[in-house]
């Protein structure tokens, strides 16, 4: 689980974290190489995939996960995406990756009352990674994945600008 403030307004927040093809995560966030829609099965869902780069001096191999990803905005400005694994005919595993699994995650971005420049940012995120990865190279990994996560993500907000 992530948890900040970021210094932007929730729309440039959502702009850089939204999970559509073309967008500008594969831009800003080093754990994400590229992101393709598999089917759109509204306008709200959709079956994507996410490959990642190695990792952590090699030692994680690219990776490949699919999911199925729901796009939401509340009345209070709020948006949401929420996402978790699923097997799809049109994308089975590809050479030169291993299929990680995503449990239940997403990001909220959070309106904050009276500070239309900030923005406040929940993400939940399990993953299995796959693979044969030691406990401690994953222990390892994913608090710094987190704090570049969110410090990348605030730079890519300010260069919206």
């Amino acid at each position: 689980r992530g948890e900040g403030v970021v210094p932007g307004s929730p729309q440039d927040v959502w702009e850089c974290i939204k999970p559509v093809a073309g967008g500008l995560r594969t831009k800003w966030d080093q754990n994400v190489k590229d992101f393709e829609v598999i089917e759109a099965v509204s306008d709200t869902v959709s079956v994507c995939r996410t490959t990642t780069p190695s990792a952590f001096m090699r030692i994680i191999s690219p990776r490949e996960f699919v999911d199925v990803v729901l796009i939401r905005q509340y009345e209070d400005g709020t948006m949401l995406s929420a996402a978790t694994n699923v097997e799809h005919p049109l994308c089975p595993p590809q050479p030169n990756f291993v299929r990680g699994f995503n449990y239940p995650c997403g990001c909220f971005c959070i309106p904050l009352p009276g500070e239309p420049d900030r923005t406040q940012l929940l993400s939940f995120f399990q993953t299995d990674l796959g693979g044969y990865l030691p406990q401690t190279v994953v222990d390892s990994f994913f608090p710094a994945s987190i704090a570049g996560f969110y410090s990348n993500l605030t730079k890519a907000v300010k260069a919206l600008k």
